[in-house]
């Protein structure tokens, strides 16, 4: 049977995949709770740390796990380039093409059709991504590839550039091997995070990671402003850093090749969409789930980034026009940040009159910056 579900998962398109028992994660309950002691969790992980470490929660008594990896494009086919006066911003591999998220539930979808037609009375539970369980822990144990320092699993053949889901299920599969840890000394994603939030080899505070950053709500904090650069949709220094990756730009799946236009979009249109227009470009993309207003918010900030004087009109219309504080905030930020007449002028109006008081602070903020 295993030998059967390996064979099929290549003719539907798995790069790789990896069984291993349904035992507890003990060890990673450890690191998660140590982690939680510390506040480096991004709060987007499932709360329950028992749940995140015990299969057996999850289905009734659980014998092993599945794990599988779809390999994801690098580099685009086609390039567009960032001039000026039409600033481009960029959303991260993860974010290419189709969400990862539907691409992988389908092969799941079809693991799990493929196991029924020959053990019908099999218990099965698939999840990715938003799921109880880790996935990473499950594809180190299965043997899929090793745990970096940079916090993502790299496989030998594909780097780091996979996608990876697991499934939970009832039939007792051999588990296959971890594979050995093959960082060794290297610190390169360490060295190349912005933010230094790869605390040490394997372990990340997530709340000063830009990935996580440019998808919350709110304003982001000073320190991290300007280290956001043009990214409006999570960060790859940590995977463009890495050797294991050199090299890598993998094209088997066509639903994962990026449209320029939408994975390296122009900056100002993205501050004029409507929710239909945004839904419109990129509703398809992973990195629309959080909606338009972070990724206009992290647009605005890539303006300032570029020091774009021809965003200045769309910013001042943003400043004196959006009902959204974080919005209007970002907006006066971005305007001091560029500088000049005109900016300063249309901050001074906007602190006449704003009624929100953190508001009002970044408009100080950036008057300050423009004396």
């Amino acid at each position: 049977m295993k030998k059967e579900l390996i064979a099929y998962s290549k003719e539907i398109g798995i790069q790789k995949i990896g069984f291993t028992t349904a035992d507890p994660f003990t060890e990673l309950k450890n690191r998660l709770i140590r982690q939680q002691e510390l506040g480096y969790q991004s709060g987007f992980e499932e709360p329950d740390i028992e749940k995140r470490v015990t299969p057996s929660l999850l289905l009734e008594e659980p014998r092993s796990i599945i794990s599988i990896a779809l390999a994801y494009p690098s580099k685009m086919k086609e390039r567009v380039e960032s001039r000026k006066g039409e600033r481009r911003g960029i959303f991260s591999r993860s974010s290419w093409g189709l969400d990862y998220h539907h691409i992988l539930r389908d092969r799941l979808k079809k693991l799990e059709e493929f196991i029924i037609t020959k053990m019908p009375d099999a218990r099965l539970k698939s999840m990715v991504d938003t799921g109880e369980l880790s996935d990473r822990a499950v594809a180190e144990r299965a043997g899929i590839g090793w745990s970096g320092k940079n916090c993502a699993i790299i496989t030998p053949e594909y780097g780091s550039y996979v996608y990876i889901g697991e499934m939970i299920t009832s039939i007792p599969f051999e588990p296959d091997i971890p594979i050995e840890d093959q960082c060794g000394s290297c610190t390169k994603c360490l060295d190349a995070c912005p933010t230094g939030a790869l605390v040490q080899g394997g372990q990340i505070n997530a709340q000063h990671c830009i990935s996580f950053l440019t998808q919350t709500k709110g304003l982001i904090p000073d320190e991290f402003r300007e280290k956001i650069g043009n990214r409006i949709y999570g960060c790859d220094s940590c995977q463009t850093a890495c050797p294991h990756n050199k090299g890598r730009n993998f094209h088997f799946h066509e639903e994962m090749e990026p449209d320029p236009e939408v994975a390296k979009p122009l900056l100002k249109p993205i501050l004029k969409l409507s929710n239909r227009e945004f839904k419109n470009m990129f509703g398809d993309a992973a990195g629309s789930w959080r909606g338009k207003k972070p990724i206009q918010r992290n647009a605005m900030i890539a303006l300032a980034h570029f020091k774009d004087e021809t965003a200045i009109t769309d910013l001042i219309d943003v400043l004196e026009n959006e009902s959204s504080p974080v919005a209007r905030g970002t907006a006066a930020w971005a305007l001091g940040k560029i500088g000049g007449n005109h900016a300063f002028a249309a901050l001074l109006k906007a602190r006449e009159n704003e009624t929100d008081s953190g508001v009002h602070e970044e408009i100080d903020k950036a008057l300050s910056l423009n004396k």
